[in-house]
């Protein structure tokens, strides 16, 4: 596990999600009397508005919007942080009832009510952004308002896993008065009712964050305000926090800086913690591109792919390869990709190629993303660009832009093949699987799979415990083997560097990996 350092410990079980410190390094509690911590990351977001955002944004989201549900430090299921108690009213899963703290309000002092939590969790479903949040709703058929406290969910199928939708961030909580129920806001402002408010935002930038004296929820806020920087790439973040202009760094850590960090981060006064994480990484092909659309072209590309060079070549060991769309760790885990393709094979993928009567070098154009994965993400592409090529099978473009623009432009179906990453919206197979399927899904890329959304995944909602739906999970994923629409290529660690001075981070990350900004202070003795 590479725990060459003395004072690392890996984090073995994966579903509590929890980073474990370095000998006692960030365990000691204080109060923050030396200005904002500064947190560093390279996942900047896309928006500020929760109806338009089914990605990293949520790391923002968290801070500053508010859930009905959300996870305590320590949690691995949700509990009531808008609410004061929320449960199913049967035990069909199909109705969902929760009641609200007492005297809730905004950021602003706006009243918060049950009618606020309608209002932002129908203006999701109104808006239906492609790509969008609207996607996790599939199982909402109505919500009904009983009084200013409480509210129904009722569900047109079986969904325990509800409550776990409801606690992720795309379901905060907006202030109706500030937020069109049938448009995105776009002026940079934030309303909502989180542990803290956002004092100011430059997009790509910085985002500052402040206390809300308005909060009521879980949260102990042990700090009065936190400032993250967002960054190009990880040298520069690594360098910012060396030259102590940040505290913290999370997301996007570069492998040679985890190294580096690894063997001479403490005579800088450094620390490194690294846990096990449920990030992953793969390969999308789009249907309507004349080359993508072929079987036999994906399945070559799955049989040429060498996800062992890519995790030690490019990543330095510090992820792993991937073998399914559900990682290590979750119960249902596969690894049918190695099960159906074993090691990767030139010869294999010619002969698929040979059987479905295509003889010429197949020409893909690949696209990633240059800003939101980290600065591995260029060099992994000219890898897998170099495997396919050198397959002699392949003629490949590589293409990259800004997740701004990346994003809209995947929406839009412009990409034959593309790279995206995916941070769990909540810990369990499920979320690996039925974001990703569907007419309208995560990846702005219809994916029908009729028996995964209309039989497997259906029967696997109407089952509480979790661990009983192995046998759903496992054929869902020999579909995705057997489609080959996505292509799995790693699974990632956590890492957060810091400065000797902050305490907390060990508490900071909730079970889909989320910084929870609150739990970061600064010590005030040795």
């Amino acid at each position: 596990m590479f725990n060459r350092n003395p004072c690392l410990r890996h984090l073995a079980a994966v579903t509590s999600i929890t980073l474990v410190a370095g000998c006692g390094v960030l365990s000691s509690a204080s109060s923050d009397d030396k200005g904002p911590i500064v947190v560093g990351t390279t996942s900047a977001p896309s928006t500020l508005d929760p109806a338009a955002s089914w990605d990293g944004s949520w790391e923002l989201f968290r801070n500053i919007y508010q859930t009905l549900l959300s996870y305590p430090s320590g949690a691995t299921t949700p509990q009531p942080d808008a609410a004061q108690s929320c449960g199913f009213a049967d035990t069909s899963n199909l109705v969902y009832r929760c009641k609200l703290r007492a005297d809730m309000k905004f950021s602003d002092g706006d009243a918060l009510d049950a009618r606020a939590v309608k209002y932002s969790i129908d203006r999701i479903k109104k808006i239906n952004l492609p790509g969008g949040p609207a996607g996790l709703l599939g199982s909402l058929d109505r919500i009904q308002v009983l009084n200013a406290r409480e509210l129904v969910f009722h569900l047109n199928k079986s969904d325990a896993t509800f409550p776990f939708v409801l606690a992720t961030p795309a379901m905060s909580i907006v202030d109706p008065d500030d937020y069109s129920a049938h448009s995105l806001r776009k002026d940079g402002k934030v309303f909502g009712s989180g542990p803290y408010s956002l004092r100011s935002y430059e997009e790509g930038k910085q985002a500052e964050l402040v206390r809300n004296e308005h909060y009521k929820g879980f949260a102990e806020l042990k700090n009065d305000a936190v400032t993250i920087r967002y960054f190009q790439d990880s040298g520069q973040m690594v360098d910012a926090l060396k030259d102590k202009k940040i505290d913290v760094t999370f997301r996007g850590l570069a492998s040679k800086d985890v190294v580096s960090l690894r063997t001479k981060g403490a005579d800088n006064g450094l620390q490194l913690v690294e846990g096990a994480g449920m990030e992953i990484s793969y390969l999308v092909f789009n249907p309507k591109d004349p080359w993508a659309k072929k079987l036999a072209v994906r399945k070559a590309v799955a049989q040429v792919i060498d996800r062992a060079a890519i995790a030690h070549k490019v990543y330095k060991d510090t992820v792993d390869p991937l073998y399914s769309m559900v990682p290590a760790g979750l119960t249902g885990h596969t690894t049918g990709f190695f099960d159906d393709y074993g090691d990767p094979s030139s010869s294999k993928a010619r002969q698929i190629l040979s059987e479905a009567g295509i003889t010429e070098r197949v020409p893909l154009t690949l696209w990633y993303t240059t800003d939101r994965y980290g600065s591995e993400t260029a060099p992994e592409f000219q890898e897998i660009k170099r495997q396919l090529e050198g397959s002699g099978l392949f003629r490949v473009s590589l293409n990259g832009r800004p997740w701004k623009t990346y994003e809209e432009g995947y929406r839009k179906g412009e990409y034959p093949v593309f790279g995206r990453g995916w941070f769990p919206d909540f810990p369990d197979a499920d979320n690996f699987i039925a974001p990703f399927v569907g007419r309208q899904n995560a990846l702005g890329t219809p994916y029908p799979a009729p028996r995964i959304t209309d039989t497997l995944l259906p029967a696997s909602r109407r089952e509480s415990d979790r661990g009983a739906v192995v046998k759903e999970f496992e054929a869902a994923q020999q579909i995705l083997v057997d489609d080959a629409r996505l292509l799995p290529l790693w699974q990632g660690k956590q890492f957060v560097a810091a400065s000797e001075e902050i305490s907390g981070g060990e508490q900071a990350l909730d079970p889909s990996t989320i910084m929870m900004m609150w739990e970061l202070h600064r010590k005030t003795s040795w």
